[in-house]
């Protein structure tokens, strides 16, 4: 490769970088609002490296939502992209499109151990796919599987679309509400950014409470500053996050682990490892003895999903 370029796009940010020596060089993060397309923002991105057209060789980009044929449109943003016309745009000789969470997948192969805290112990188990499940803007799903000759595969999929599961009267309640406001309840609808703020309008509306805060943001501080009812909410947001992990593994047969990423949840990391995230992921009725040993961790590397992306392009080029 003479120039590779690796992107990480998701709904709010786009991340982009080199890849060269098996590494990230010149990582720049450019907001989606503010750019029409991806071409735009990498024009922006190359003229700013002293790259010209035509001197990329190759790019993988890794896009929330599902790739296949020639036109992609992002899950949660305006941007599109044509592969034909991206290619003949930036005079690239070879595109690589990939799922945002097989990328992030990817990346978890890459990680340093100051990259991760454990939540729930165990060992995992290397012969057996590994979960990755993160709160960003959207909610994202992917899983890993360890091939022979240090290769890996990460399995797309849209996970964070299936319904929202609840284990108990007080979360029925919470989902019916949600659903008077947006008819189907998926997982993602409540484990997001977006989905915080849902959450806490539900359960100001189920408790008699006057709504007051009117950000993800601000429900994280007033949480983190001890406020009771903020409070509440990052708890019910962690259980519920325990019950999708939990479905995910149960499918997959996912005892290579669990590598929770995205955005929201480091905002209150400390309030999240002392959650009943790890009860609500092991309630699971007859099957609750299968996560034993599970290990689960919070991930905080900051640029996961370019990694990713780079070792995606390094093993399809080789």
């Amino acid at each position: 490769m003479k120039v590779a370029l690796v992107g990480d796009i998701g709904g709010t940010n786009a991340r982009f970088a080199l890849w060269r020596d098996d590494a990230l060089h010149a990582v720049r993060v450019f907001a989606t609002a503010d750019y029409t397309s991806p071409e735009q923002a990498i024009g922006v991105y190359l003229a700013e490296q002293g790259i010209a057209r035509g001197e990329l060789d190759a790019v993988c980009l890794a896009v929330a939502g599902p790739v296949s044929g020639d036109e992609f449109r992002f899950t949660n943003s305006h941007w599109r992209l044509s592969r034909e016309a991206f290619c003949a745009t930036l005079q690239v000789a070879h595109l690589l499109l990939i799922n945002d969470f097989s990328a992030m997948a990817l990346g978890m192969t890459r990680l340093r151990d100051n990259e991760r805290t454990t939540v729930c112990e165990g060992e995992a188990d290397l012969t057996r796919p590994a979960l990755i499940i993160g709160p960003g803007t959207g909610l994202g799903v992917g899983s890993l599987l360890r091939l022979e000759e240090g290769r890996w595969l990460a399995m797309p999929g849209e996970g964070g679309h299936v319904d929202l599961p609840v284990g108990n009267a007080r979360e029925a309640a919470i989902r019916e509400v949600i659903a008077e406001q947006t008819g189907h309840v998926s997982a993602e609808t409540v484990l997001s950014g977006g989905g915080l703020l849902r959450l806490y309008q539900a359960i100001c509306s189920l408790d008699g409470h006057t709504p007051t805060l009117t950000s993800p943001a601000a429900i994280t501080d007033a949480a983190l500053a001890g406020e009771p009812l903020a409070l509440a909410v990052i708890e019910q947001f962690s259980r519920f996050l325990g019950r999708v992990a939990g479905n995910n593994v149960l499918t997959l047969g996912g005892r290579g682990g669990v590598y929770i990423v995205g955005g929201v949840i480091p905002r209150f990391a400390g309030l999240f490892l002392r959650s009943g995230f790890a009860e609500s992921f092991a309630d699971k009725g007859c099957m609750s003895g299968y996560f034993k040993g599970v290990p689960v961790w919070l991930v905080t590397a900051e640029f996961a999903g370019l990694l990713g992306a780079g070792v995606a392009l390094q093993q399809a080029l080789g």
